[in-house]
Formats: structure tokens, C-alpha cells, sequence
């Protein structure tokens, strides 16, 4: 379903996007980049067909400056900026850097202009006309942006962005610094700013209206959005931009990224900034194309659009169905299709209520669980095909170090190897001493506390996958180590059960 064309029409034909994560988005407590996972979130950005990528602040280090130049030097498509204060050595520092324009930020609030920076109305109009014509002058794409706008007057924030588009500037940005804005208020201030040239919108969500206050400066004219991937900022965050785009494409048909590309984009900026998806985050969380009540995944099964409002291939993700007490048969039966496992109506049955059970004890039924539940129901005796027999570690050195001694088949394996921790170690192990069988991918790796104390228990649940056929185990142990590889161990046994490998499973 689309807007209708009312609603559509009030929308610009053509709307872009300035990702600011490699800057707006590092400034969120704990985060700090290397210049590696600037570019690694860089490259990812490309391919994703952002169209303008503020890569950093030039005027903050020499450090900052390199990172920056690590971002130009690829020679992306998009436009990458620098963010720069209202001090013109802000704008040598990012030419020193060979970006290709600046947003230029000034105060705009008398709380800013006068208790701030200690200056006026007047004085910040000049120095802006000023900075501007020399930063045009120097080639550069020029934004400017009148910092905490929101708060700011609406006459003088009027004349701040005339002022600026008559020196120069390609656009102006109304900004709500502090999410202190309503969607009412952004609509009548950039109604009026759009009036004189190309305006953006800068977002944060204090007030939980990020997106709704882009929409708002959308309808009042403004075409050029600012925000952060999965919405990573000061505060409360910015704008999520996956959200934008996929908002703006469903819903009014305004295509801006290319959408396939966003969970991998997702994905490597938490990785490189430790900050995890949220489960219900809108399309890139983990529960976003996730179904376990009975109804919604009968229902799925039969239209994956029964519950969805668009297909997760849309975003680059897949659908999951998963099991616990809303459960019910077509789900259950689905999952048991997936590992090849035929079964009665009675025998059906008798694993949905196991399944409704083991949910009930607040636990997520993974599929080791289920095919566990569905031995024992066939009373099937399940021969292993890799068991951990023994794990020993050490951390207290300088480089962590684990031997494990697994039993493959008939044989025993032992392995010894090194990590950048004990979990890492152990793993290394593991995979040396099952050789090219343990060419599985692991594609998720969840640590949860389920005690509280010193001698606290975790729950370490992974998910692998081997050739086409992808596992979830969970093992739960006092220590982080030994549940993880408890559960590496069991996914790869499972794995390789269900598909026994053709060469020796590891070498002589």
C-alpha cells in the first residue's frame, strides 16, 4: 500500500541524504573510530549509494584529519564533507584534507550566539557571509547550518540562511540540535527557510519525533536529509537514515538508497561501534522479520505479506520463523521441513505441546532444542558426530591461549591455538582440530546473564550455517568459555550430522 497521491505530491521529487555516523554518530558516549572502520563503514556507505558522507570533524586532531583523508582517498562517488566550525581555519583544515565541501556550523540561538560564543545577531551574519564566500571560493560544496535552530528565532534564522545562500551556499540546514522541536514548529520554520533555496534537515530524537520532524521538513519543502545509520548519536541519537529510506520508498514511492544494501550497512557500523542492534529496531533489528506466535506464522507461511509490511529481501534480510509457547503446528512443522524430519500427526502434536512447554520456562526454543524434543518423541537414539571430551584455557599471560580434545566420529582430536581472548582462543581450537569440516559460518553469537551475582550463569546462544543448511543452539554455563564452545560444538555437530563431510575431517 502506498500514500495517496495527495499526500505524495507534497513530498519533493528528489530527496538526498547526508550520512553524519563517521561524525554526529562518533560523538555518541563510548564511541571512537580507527581510521580502518572509518573506511570499512565508508566503503559500506557506498555500496549502500549514500549520497553525501560527512566523514568527520577536520578541526578536532592531526589523528582526525588522517581518517579523514583515509575516507577521500577512496575516490567515492558520494560527496564527502567535513564538518566545520565558524573559524576559517575549520575550512583550511578541511581543505588540507581534499573533501569535497563543508557544513559550515554557526550559532543561530541567542543561547548559543550570546551565552556560548559571546557574540551577535549581527556579528554572525557577517562572519557567515564571510566563511562562506571563502569557502566557494576554494571550490568546496557549501551547507550551512544555524546550530540549535530550533530554538532559535525564526525572523533571524530566516535572515541567516538568506544571508548565506546570496554569498554562496549551495543549501542551508534547518537544525534541531537538542530534539527539542514539535513537527508543527518544523513545518512552519523550514515552510519559510524553503522559500529561499535548498534546505535541509538535521534531526535528533529526544523526543522520540527524529523521523517525524523529517517528514515534517519534507512537506514544508526542504529536500536533503541528515542522519545516522540504526540512528547512533549524542543523546537519544539521530534520524536512523536505513529508516528514512525505507520509509521514503514504501511509502511515497522517493527512492534514495539502495535498500538491499542496508543491513550490511547496519551491521558493520555496530560491530565497528560496539553499540548492538535492538531487537525491535525498525528494519534492521533482529525481531523485524521475526514470527513466533501461532497465527502470525500460519499466516506468514501462506502470504509472507500477511504480517509484514514489506518483504525483508527489500532491506537485505531474510525471514525467520522461530519457536517458543505461542508456537503452534504449521510453525513447528516448517521448522521440522527445514532439517528434513518427517513426522505423524500424533508425533506432530506431541512436539508443538513439548515445544509450548519449554517456551513456557521463558526459553527460546532453538532448533537443537526441537530436534531433541523430536527424537525423543520418535524414540530415536541420536549418535554424535563431534563431542567436546575436554577444554582447558589460559588468560593470565599475555596472549590467551585454549586446547580442546574433541571426539570426531571414532577418533580423537586434539588442538591447541591463540586468540585475542579465551572465547576466540577456544574456537581457534576447535576449528584447527576439526580441519576443512569446520568450514561452517557463524552467523550470530548472543551472550546473555540469566543469574545475577558473582557467580553469575550465562546463556551463550550461536546460529551457523553450513552449505544450505543453518542451525541455533544455546549452552549456558557458569563460564562464558565453556558455554560458548558447549555451543560451537553442538551447531557443528548438528551440521555436520546432517550432512557428513566427503573428505577426512581433519588433517593427519
Amino acid at each position: 500500500m502506498r500514500s495517496d497521491n495527495a499526500a505524495r505530491s507534497a513530498f519533493p521529487d528528489d530527496v538526498q541524504l547526508l550520512d553524519t555516523t563517521l561524525r554526529d554518530g562518533e560523538q555518541a558516549p563510548g564511541v571512537s573510530l580507527t581510521p580502518d572502520e572509518k573506511v570499512e563503514i565508508a566503503e559500506a556507505l557506498e555500496a549502500a549509494d549514500i549520497d553525501v558522507i560527512e566523514a568527520g570533524s577536520a578541526c578536532t586532531s592531526e589523528g582526525e584529519r588522517d581518517c579523514i583523508r583515509r575516507v577521500t582517498d577512496l575516490n567515492l562517488d558520494a560527496t564527502v564533507t567535513s564538518f566545520a566550525r565558524g573559524i576559517k581555519s575549520d575550512i583550511d583544515h578541511a581543505l588540507d584534507c581534499n573533501v569535497d565541501g563543508i557544513t559550515l556550523v554557526v550559532p543561530s540561538s541567542d543561547k548559543h550566539i550570546e551565552t556560548k560564543v559571546g557574540s551577535t545577531r549581527e556579528e554572525v551574519i557577517e562572519s557567515s557571509v564571510d566563511l562562506v564566500e571563502y569557502a566557494t571560493d576554494h571550490d568546496l560544496w557549501v551547507e550551512l547550518l544555524g546550530e540549535d535552530g530550533s530554538r532559535a528565532d525564526p525572523e533571524f534564522l530566516v535572515d541567516l540562511a538568506e544571508a548565506g545562500h546570496e554569498a554562496g551556499a549551495d543549501r542551508f540546514c534547518y537544525a534541531d540540535t537538542v530534539g527539542h522541536a514539535s513537527p508543527e514548529h518544523t513545518f512552519d520554520v523550514v515552510s519559510q527557510l524553503a522559500e529561499l533555496g535548498p534546505t535541509s534537515v538535521h534531526t535528533h530524537d529526544d523526543l522520540g519525533f527524529g523521523m517525524t520532524n523529517v517528514h515534517a521538513g519534507l512537506r514544508a519543502g526542504a529536500d536533503f536529509v541528515h542522519g545516522t545509520v540504526n540512528g547512533i548519536g549524542e543523546r537519544a541519537g539521530n534520524v536512523a537514515i536505513e529508516e528514512v529510506a525505507i520509509a521514503l520508498s514504501h511509502s511515497y514511492d522517493i527512492e534514495t538508497l539502495n535498500l538491499p544494501a542496508v543491513y550490511e550497512l547496519a551491521t558493520t557500523v555496530s560491530q565497528n561501534t560496539g553499540i548492538p542492534l535492538a531487537p525491535n529496531k525498525a528494519v534492521i533489528g533482529e525481531n523485524t522479520f521475526t514470527h513466533e506466535s501461532g497465527i502470525h506464522t500460519d499466516g506468514t507461511l501462506k502470504d509472507g505479506a500477511m504480517y509484514e509490511p514489506y518483504p525483508p529481501e527489500t532491506v537485505g534480510r531474510e525471514r525467520r520463523l522461530v519457536l517458543g509457547k505461542h508456537a503452534g503446528r504449521a510453525g513447528v512443522e516448517a521448522a521440522l521441513n527445514e532439517h528434513n524430519i518427517d513426522v505423524s500427526d500424533d508425533e506432530l502434536a506431541a512436539i508443538v505441546e513439548r515445544v509450548k512447554t519449554l517456551g513456557e520456562r521463558d526459553k527460546r526454543v532453538t532448533d537443537a532444542d526441537l530436534l531433541a524434543i523430536a527424537e525423543d518423541v520418535q524414540g530415536r537414539d541420536r549418535e554424535r558426530y563431534v563431542e567436546l571430551l575436554t577444554l582447558t584455557t589460559a588468560s593470565g599471560g599475555e596472549v590467551p591461549t585454549a586446547s580442546v580434545k574433541l571426539r570426531v566420529g571414532d577418533e580423537e582430536r586434539t588442538a591447541a591455538n591463540t586468540g585475542s581472548g579465551p572465547v576466540d582462543a577456544a574456537v581457534k581450537a576447535v576449528r584447527q582440530a576439526l580441519g576443512p569440516a569446520a568450514n561452517a559460518e557463524l552467523d550470530s553469537f548472543h551472550v546473555d546473564a540469566i543469574t545475577g551475582g558473582t557467580d553469575a550463569v550465562v546463556t551463550v546462544e550461536v546460529e551457523m550455517t553450513r552449505g544450505d543448511h543453518t542451525v541455533t543452539v544455546a549452552a549456558s554455563d557458569s563460564d562464558i568459555t565453556r558455554a560458548s564452545v558447549d555451543a560451537m560444538v553442538d551447531a557443528l555437530d548438528r551440521l555436520l550430522a546432517a550432512s557428513p563431510p566427503e573428505q577426512p575431517v581433519a588433517d593427519d
